[in-house]
């Protein structure tokens, strides 16, 4: 029996996924528990949480996650490059300790969250990284997750790619300063720079081959699919499904959810096409501002599978869950990224025919064209297919188990 240490960032996504892994390893019979910053929060699940120290000038998760609400322009990405890097440090300061007291085996890390790597190395753990988001690891004609350009492998796209890391690692400096700061600081005799430099041997990723864009073999990780617990797939609906209309889902995640307007606009646009909507605003909105949305359904959380597998059309944000859920349940998408990975998966969803971007002028005919479009529906269940196969929250338990030579128990 080992004890896994579970680092991600205070991001709802990330923890949901991290819950799903750790759940699944705990029903193997280990042990896992939750490392995170001072004032993060992890919703629906019994595992449990250690913080870090808050320390005197780092920003509030509270602050970090309302920040993320409006993330846009240069201000906003230095914003939460620093505000990263503050939580990365956080986790550096208080984390050593922690490990010892917890008797931590192993560390499963975000690939956003460098820490995992810092105090992996500096406990001389065990370490496995998962990509919640977008792998960021480099491959020819892969442009950064947060771009939404287009897979090019040519020596154009090449160069445009390189110019775009050289870019982002200039804009990333008070990150790269934080690693070499706490390289030092815990005694590394080679200094950390990168998230890279701070990623695992192991490694384990929510995307599925055929909705990433092209890499050459081998992979540097595990393709296995969405992490989710088995009841995610057995949700309930608080209201029953029109039969005679098609129904679409939309959702911005918790951070997006409260745009009152944006609702309104999507609301009108689908009723203009012949179907109902159903909105999860991710606990954003008040009671006036819901019934103002106009949708036929409204609620702060719905299961999303659950929602999807009645669905004829996904509106998104473009977060990864959402995302590969509505892929899991064959479901096409219309995407409105905001930050983060969100241009990346859209640029995906082009890439392989999956969707569209969320059209600026005529939505109506947009989804209405979408909800008549056979062929993205057939390229979308194929994704499905793919994803019911590549195996998962167990898959990726298995992996962990046999990489640490730790008895796989079915």
């Amino acid at each position: 029996m080992a004890h896994f240490g579970l680092i991600c960032p205070p991001f709802t996504a990330h923890l949901n996924s991290f819950a799903a892994l750790g759940e699944e390893l705990v029903r193997r019979e280990h042990r896992a528990t939750f490392i995170l910053n001072a004032g993060a929060m992890v919703a629906g699940t019994e595992l449990p949480v250690a913080h870090v120290p808050a320390r005197p000038n780092d920003p509030s998760v509270a602050e970090v996650l309302r920040h993320a609400t409006s993330p846009t322009g240069l201000t906003g990405t230095l914003r939460t490059i620093s505000e990263s890097a503050a939580l990365t440090g956080q986790l550096c300061a208080g984390g050593p300790a922690l490990l010892r007291e917890l008797g931590i085996d192993v560390i499963i890390g975000d690939q956003l969250e460098p820490a995992a790597g810092l105090l992996a190395r500096a406990a001389q753990l065990p370490q496995v990284s998962i990509a919640c988001a977008l792998p960021i690891n480099h491959a020819p004609g892969v442009p950064l997750p947060f771009l939404d350009w287009p897979f090019d492998p040519s020596p154009r796209g090449l160069q445009r790619a390189q110019f775009a890391e050289k870019t982002g690692e200039v804009l990333s400096w008070r990150q790269r300063a934080m690693l070499i700061r706490w390289s030092k600081r815990l005694g590394f005799r080679q200094t950390l720079r990168t998230p890279h430099d701070c990623l695992a041997p192991i490694q384990i990723a929510q995307v599925v081959r055929g909705f990433d864009f092209p890499r050459p073999d081998p992979l540097p990780f595990h393709a296995v699919g969405p992490l989710r617990r088995p009841v995610d797939e057995h949700g309930v609906l608080p209201f029953h499904p029109d039969a005679s209309r098609p129904l679409v889902f939309a959702t911005f995640g918790t951070l997006q959810g409260g745009r009152v307007r944006l609702w309104r606009r999507l609301s009108d646009s689908v009723h203009a096409a012949g179907a109902k909507l159903a909105i999860a605003h991710g606990g954003l909105l008040t009671p006036a501002q819901e019934r103002k949305t106009g949708a036929d359904h409204v609620h702060a959380f719905l299961p999303y599978r659950a929602v999807l597998r009645h669905s004829a059309l996904c509106i998104t944000h473009g977060g990864s869950n959402t995302i590969l859920d509505a892929l899991a349940c064959g479901v096409p998408l219309l995407v409105q990224p905001f930050a983060f990975d969100q241009k990346g998966n859209l640029a995906r969803v082009l890439h392989h025919g999956l969707g569209e971007r969320l059209a600026t002028r005529d939505l109506s005919a947009q989804i209405r064209r979408l909800l008549a479009d056979d062929h993205t529906r057939v390229r979308c269940h194929g994704i499905a297919q793919q994803i019911a196969a590549a195996g998962g929250t167990s898959r990726a338990a298995d992996i962990i188990e046999t990489a640490l030579g730790l008895a796989v128990r079915q």
